[in-house]
């Protein structure tokens, strides 16, 4: 049974009046994957700003063109995850915000989308998901700082490489001169 978008935001307010912001998100994440529903959108931004998730809220208020201080800085925040990567910000969208017809920022984002990942149109696997779950970062930073286990092992292999071509050229000096 599909419910109005009337009836889902009565439903995720009335979730969030008796403080239940988390599903309120859900009902409302759910309703907008299916359906475009700028005012179910709005709603899901207002509630991932309470929760304290600016990114999200940023991917939500940007997608409906919301303006304010609160939007501005969520939707910087949802900038600064996705690292400016617009193919990222692309795929953050609700998929029902992704399909024509689309408005000036949305077609924009798309087409700066497209010049960084020229593939972003093209029908991915059923393994990877098309969207980002509401659970996990938009995008995972990239660090170069730190160790993983290749390079530790790489590190004790060349020493131990090292150690041990120093011990032969010892070896085979002590046959080429002989001591006394």
């Amino acid at each position: 049974m599909t419910r109005s978008s009337s009836e889902v935001v009565a439903e995720a307010r009335s979730l969030l009046d008796a403080g239940r912001a988390w599903q309120a998100r859900d009902i409302l994440a759910d309703h907008i994957e299916q359906e475009r529903d700028p005012d179910a959108l709005l709603l899901l931004g207002h509630v991932y700003h309470g929760m304290g998730d600016l990114p999200r809220a940023g991917a939500a208020w940007f997608a409906v063109g919301s303006r304010g201080p609160e939007a501005d800085e969520a939707v910087a925040a949802w900038r600064q995850q996705a690292h400016d990567d617009f193919a990222v910000m692309w795929r953050s969208l609700p998929r029902s915000f992704r399909t024509e017809p689309w408005p000036p920022r949305i077609e924009a984002l798309r087409e700066r989308a497209l010049a960084s990942d020229p593939d972003l149109d093209t029908p991915r696997s059923p393994l990877v998901p098309d969207t980002v779950s509401a659970d996990e970062p938009l995008a995972e930073p990239v660090s170069g700082r730190g160790l993983d286990g290749a390079q530790v092992i790489g590190w004790i292999l060349g020493a131990l490489f090292v150690v041990c071509a120093v011990i032969g050229f010892v070896t085979v000096l002590g046959w080429v001169v002989p001591g006394e």
